[in-house]
């Protein structure tokens, strides 16, 4: 695609555009933010450096331009950092922005460049780790973000824009350990002193906690090379502990470049290690592909939508359009069903004093899966920024029953008590989701991953390596949402594996779980899903911290890891029942109860045991099998909180058995 560089000068934009070429984007134009004319910002003084934007080393930014040889736009910074948290705008739907905020330049900015170039549809930018800029970035006129730099190990990340030929030299220091005779240096000759830093103070070796800034001057994009004819050092602040200088570009050229040898562009492997070796321990495995099994039966009574409340947690279960089962098909534009939904969603939140922005997470269940792109389309106009974390499938629905949904909402005091992470940019991180994490209380809900390759969200060509993709996606979200909320080590909760209804649930998949402790999971077979991937992994997660009361009665955190407990009951009517737990003290947060066969005899028994503990919500999974009908039956006589019902092809657990019936209670 054809994309406009968000150009500051440093190392990290200048190397983002070497990726992004590498990825056979097209470079049109630069745009650049600035201060006003002579006046220079910087984090340390009493006007506070602009939150976003490198602003040390402007007068610079055009000799970059002319060196990339494209037109560069800029605009002066008259906004302020107005909204400073991890998001931007508002979760109640879509927004202009927010008034007077240092991101509505961005957006004027990029507007600007629209108007030269209509057909630009990203926009480059070297975040490493800032999530204020990224989400940002993401935030204005809906341009695709290309962000090959985000969550790149920055050791390996700083060898490798040297090695690829790109030289730039520090403009600004401001970090312990670095002092005024470190400006003018190159990354090269930079690299043993910030390696020493990092070891002795943690010292960020990319300078992502502002501990240094640079200028590019060289890169393998540059047509012609940077010559800074004229510069002053500027002492800004003097201290022993970190002075802040910078170096004032008083005047520069261009000069030609040699013909010489271009380094080697490192382009991070696709996989890490351990999913390299689950790859390969699903290619050595026997997976099986069944033939599809329809549903030639009934369907079963169908629960309405209803609601409950459980401490700070609201469940709404079985959100659907209010028609009779098998009423004579209306000519109802699906998204007007998809409305029809969030108005019955609503209606139930507001019940309980909630609005939508309080969703934690949110699944969706269409059929068929041809629908996507509408109820998609349809579904995001109701949310803004950090959309709640999302799992969507086909599943068969009783006609003229097109969309299900059920949610999971915390009425949180604030907004910033949910955090999210949402990303939308191109990147080799993990792949852009509808709101992929969503973090309320302890609790984390991560979206479902599928096996798209991040850097060009294509899908992986086969089973093995899309599973080892949803494993990484996971783990790799969770660990970026730890490292900036307490760097905690948590727990899974559950995991559940949706299947195309092409694959045998075999337990392949679970048992390439490592997980301490063991969690309910299952294997469940839907009619299809997103994209025509083979597989989602869905997981909800735990940061094992939790708020206890001491001997002095003050309230105080700690770490408290779950166990897990499985029991198999044989009925007496020859059926099967499978109860797996994952219990914390006397709280049980995730329970699954399988069964097969005949339960009637036994059901009442399990299930008054379970429902002691008051769980908020059951997801009920039945499948076309001939006991199907009559579990439901018993499951509906006893249930006394909100259940979805889902339709599947198949249920399968970890020991390799498969069952008509699986019932999920979740209890925050």
């Amino acid at each position: 695609m054809k994309y406009v560089a968000l150009l500051s000068g440093g190392k990290d934009s200048c190397f983002n555009l070497i990726h992004c070429h590498e990825n056979g984007h097209q470079l049109v134009a630069a745009a650049s933010l600035r201060p006003e004319p002579g006046k220079v910002k910087l984090a340390t003084s009493d006007e506070i450096d602009s939150y976003m934007y490198q602003t040390v080393g402007q007068d610079a930014v055009e000799l970059v331009a002319k060196a990339l040889d494209v037109p560069l736009y800029r605009r002066v910074i008259s906004g302020d950092a107005v909204q400073q948290g991890s998001e931007y705008g508002s979760r109640a739907g879509h927004d202009s922005g927010v008034k007077g905020d240092e991101t509505e330049d961005l957006h004027e900015l990029l507007v600007q460049v629209l108007e030269h170039h209509p057909d630009v549809q990203g926009v480059s930018v070297g975040a490493i780790l800032s999530n204020y800029q990224r989400v940002r970035v993401e935030h204005v006129l809906g341009l695709i973000p290309l962000s090959y730099l985000w969550q790149r190990d920055q050791a390996e990340l700083f060898s490798e824009m040297i090695e690829a030929g790109l030289t730039a030299v520090l403009i600004k220091v401001a970090g312990i350990g670095l002092t005024p005779k470190h400006l003018g240096k190159t990354l090269a000759e930079m690299q043993p002193t910030l390696t020493k830093l990092n070891s002795l103070y943690g010292l960020h070796v990319c300078g992502e906690g502002g501990e240094y800034e640079t200028l590019t001057i060289d890169c393998p994009l540059f047509k012609s090379r940077i010559v800074l004819e004229e510069i002053e050092t500027v002492i800004h602040s003097d201290n022993d502990f970190a002075t802040v200088a910078y170096l004032r570009v008083k005047k520069g050229a261009l000069e030609p470049k040699p013909d010489i040898v271009q380094g080697a562009l490192s382009i991070p492997p696709l996989l890490e290690d351990p999913y390299i070796d689950l790859e390969a321990t699903l290619k050595g495995s026997h997976i099986e592909f069944s033939s599809p099994r329809e549903w030639t039966g009934s369907f079963p009574s169908q629960l309405p939508p209803s609601s409950h409340k459980r401490g700070n947690w609201v469940a709404v279960s079985n959100v659907h359009r209010s028609v009779p089962l098998g009423a004579p098909a209306a000519d109802l534009p699906i998204s007007e069903e998809v409305e029809e939904c969030f108005s019955i969603l609503k209606n139930e939140l507001q019940s309980h004093g909630l609005l939508l922005e309080h969703c934690a997470n949110i699944n969706v269940f269409i059929s068929p899966m041809s629908l996507f792109a509408e109820v998609n389309k349809a579904y995001t106009r109701f949310f803004g920024t950090s959309p709640p974390a999302r799992a969507c499938v086909a599943t068969s629905l009783p006609w003229p029953i097109r969309v299900r949904m059920d949610v999971i909402a915390h009425a949180e005091e604030k907004a910033s008590n949910r955090q999210a992470l949402h990303v939308q940019g191109l990147s080799y991180w993990a792949p852009a989701n509808i709101g992929p994490y969503s973090q309320a209380s302890e609790q984390l809900f991560v979206s479902g991953q599928i096996g798209l390759t991040p850097r060009d969200l294509t899908l992986a060509n086969s089973f093995p390596l899309q599973a080892a993709l949803t494993h990484q996606h996971v783990a790799r979200v969770i660990k970026a949402v730890s490292e900036t909320t307490g760097s905690w080590d948590g727990f899974p909760q559950l995991v559940l594996y949706w299947m195309d209804k092409a694959m045998n649930p075999s337990n392949v998949l679970l048992e390439s779980e490592t997980l301490t402790p063991r969690v309910p999971s299952l294997s469940i077979v839907v009619d299809s899903l997103p994209k025509n991937a083979q597989v989602e992994k869905q997981v909800l997660f735990h940061t094992g911290r939790c708020e206890i009361i001491d001997e002095e009665g003050e309230a105080v955190v700690e770490t408290k890891m779950p166990a897990f407990s499985e029991a198999k009951i044989d009925c007496s009517r020859g059926g099967v029942i499978k109860v797996e737990k994952l219990v914390n003290g006397d709280n049980s947060f995730a329970t699954v109860i399988c069964a097969k066969g005949d339960i009637s005899g036994n059901a009442e028994s399990v299930l008054s045991e379970i429902l002691t503990t008051s769980p908020l919500s059951a997801r009920i999974f039945y499948t076309p099998s001939p006991g199907s009908l009559e579990i439901q039956k018993v499951l509906q006589k006893h249930l006394t909180m909100p259940a979805t019902q889902i339709f599947c092809r198949d249920i399968s657990t970890k020991d390799g058995l498969h069952w008509d019936h699986a019932i999920i209670f979740y209890s925050p």
